[in-house]
């Protein structure tokens, strides 16, 4: 596979959007160098929506001072399915925490890097991040919207994540997002032949990804997205 250049290659306007501090300039060329195309395009998608939606509802995180964690928040969230950032947690947890370090190391508070902690951790929890504090719901948002057409319609997005997908193309996002998650399952320290449940913290049972591990089971040789996602 051809290697990436040195600095991320987004369009003026996506550019333009981001914060130009220095731990979000940081925190953009560690999701760059991690992650496929795909889930990085991803990622600036949420970002920009979540901003969408922060400003649509006067929210504090569309302001200048609480952009950037919003930004570090969207654009760290799947950093956890990169072969980089693929430790012995569920994916969402070592994002968080790749995230967390990645704030703490630029002088960040614990309580603002917690906050972004929490936001990353709970993307794929439905009924909790909506709930738990203004900053998560906006990344839980972004993401379902992203990812849900009945959502977008429901938060009056279509026009804005239409036009996103212009020059922030999807690139079979659902399959590449599904597929990384189970391929860090069903590594070697697994045994993906195997219909018994293996014991991991890296996909707990009731968790999206031990809901895409067991479907990937279930139909190993289903070829298209993955029927869980």
């Amino acid at each position: 596979m051809e290697s990436k250049k040195d600095a991320p290659l987004l369009p003026k306007h996506a550019l333009e959007c981001i914060p130009q501090v220095d731990f979000c300039r940081t925190a953009l060329d560690l999701a760059w160098h991690a992650l496929s195309e795909s889930i990085f395009n991803h990622c600036i998608r949420v970002f920009l929506i979540a901003r969408w939606l922060a400003r649509k509802e006067a929210s504090e995180w569309s302001e200048e001072g609480r952009l950037p964690l919003l930004f570090v928040a969207c654009i760290c969230h799947d950093l956890g399915t990169s072969n980089i950032y693929n430790g012995s947690q569920r994916f969402e947890v070592e994002g968080a925490d790749a995230a967390e370090r990645h704030l703490l190391s630029h002088g960040l508070s614990e309580s603002e890097s917690r906050k972004v902690w929490v936001a990353i951790a709970l993307h794929t929890s439905p009924g909790i991040a909506e709930r738990i504090d203004p900053l998560t719901r906006l990344v839980r948002f972004g993401v379902m919207m992203d990812f849900s057409q009945a959502t977008r319609e429901a938060m009056g997005a279509v026009g804005y994540t239409t036009e996103i997908e212009i020059y922030l193309p999807r690139l079979d996002i659902e399959k590449v997002l599904g597929d990384s998650v189970v391929s860090q399952a069903t590594g070697p320290h697994e045994r993906p032949d195997c219909l018994t449940w293996p014991s991991s913290e890296k996909h707990p049972k009731g968790s999206w990804p031990g809901l895409l591990l067991r479907a990937h089971l279930e139909n190993p040789n289903h070829e298209g997205v993955n029927p869980a996602f």
